[in-house]
């Protein structure tokens, strides 16, 4: 449900929304990033099942694309928005680059593909929880986020450095020789890539008013640039495997528009904190035990990926938790 969507739901149901228990709404919050790594288990159990990554992100965010669409269209505050989107772009009020956020989200899901099912997903998340928080901090600082320029802090360096060395404990129990350098980085780059997405479809919701239609630019630009990816792969090295027949492969698409909704849906409950921390806490708990149910041909042993999960868990506290408010309102 989009916070468009959400704004347009009557007073009795906002009451009921408040009167909820917050620890409900930090466990949907958990759920959002649990979903977050069930995905990125899905996309590259079907990259490795497809043998090619870009056919399988294609479908990926293509199916998510079809869902959208689907929900804007039956929603009036999806049609809404899809209006202000083409009334902005008419007038130039909409600049190209707000409508590329789906570019970073293409990365990230070819990156899924390409590496997950070598690197395991915990090594994925923690290299994603790294690459974010580092690059939230300087678009933050550039003020790239709707919210305009904020301060780096002492706090927020720390959490930037703590989240890295967790990739470098990760990494450290990778075999050596086994993995490709490029790929360790990967994961690092998308989640830099998303924090840049996330500014930027920020951006675009204030313009439209929509977080429904800020999604819908979000997978139609990461579809197109996918398909293209996929077209040109498919004609240098050939046409995927047969396509695997296990159904819960295929719903990548599916589980992330499910948690983009939830997180439209729980924000107004939780607040951006509470909602960021309480998904990368699922995010990083569902990963490790993915790795152990299905583990990776390269993935880091468990008690060393645990820790490294622990230590970028840390980072992305360290760095989110408004600590000098606090300090401020105790004296």
């Amino acid at each position: 449900m989009s916070s468009d969507a959400a704004g347009s739901v009557a007073p009795r149901s906002l009451a009921r929304d408040r009167r909820s228990p917050t620890w409900l709404a930090v466990a949907g919050a958990v759920c959002v990033g649990a979903l977050t790594a069930l995905q990125a288990h899905m996309n590259g159990a079907l990259g490795r099942e497809l043998a090619d990554a870009f056919v399988a992100a294609a479908f990926s965010f293509g199916s998510g694309l079809v869902l959208v669409l689907a929900i804007s269209a039956a929603l009036p505050a999806g049609r809404r928005g899809l209006r202000r989107l083409g009334s902005g772009i008419r007038a130039r009020d909409i600049p190209v680059w707000m409508l590329a956020g789906g570019i970073a989200g293409a990365v990230t899901v070819a990156t899924q593909g390409l590496t997950v099912a070598l690197l395991g997903v915990a090594l994925f998340t923690v290299g994603l929880v790294a690459g974010q928080t580092i690059g939230g901090l300087v678009l933050d600082r550039l003020g790239h986020g709707p919210g305009g320029a904020v301060a780096v802090t002492m706090p927020r360096v720390g959490g930037a450095v703590l989240a890295l060395a967790g990739v470098g404990v990760a990494v450290g129990g990778v075999p050596a020789g086994q993995v490709p350098w490029w790929m360790l980085v990967l994961p690092v780059i998308a989640g830099a890539g998303i924090a840049w997405q996330q500014g930027t479809n920020g951006r675009l919701r204030q313009r439209v008013d929509s977080a429904l239609t800020a999604t819908l630019v979000n997978f139609a630009g990461g579809t197109a640039v996918l398909v293209v990816a996929a077209a040109v792969h498919v004609a240098l090295v050939g046409p995927p495997r047969m396509p695997p027949v296990q159904p819960w492969i295929w719903l990548g698409g599916a589980t992330g528009v499910l948690y983009i909704f939830l997180s439209a849906a729980l924000v107004r409950r939780t607040g951006v904190l509470l909602l960021g921390l309480g998904s990368v806490v699922g995010l990083l708990v569902t990963s490790v035990v993915l790795d152990l149910v299905d583990p990776a041909a390269a993935a880091p042993d468990a008690a060393r990926t645990a820790v490294a999960a622990a230590i970028a868990l840390g980072g992305a506290v360290l760095a989110a938790v408004p600590w000098q408010r606090r300090v401020r309102r105790q004296l």
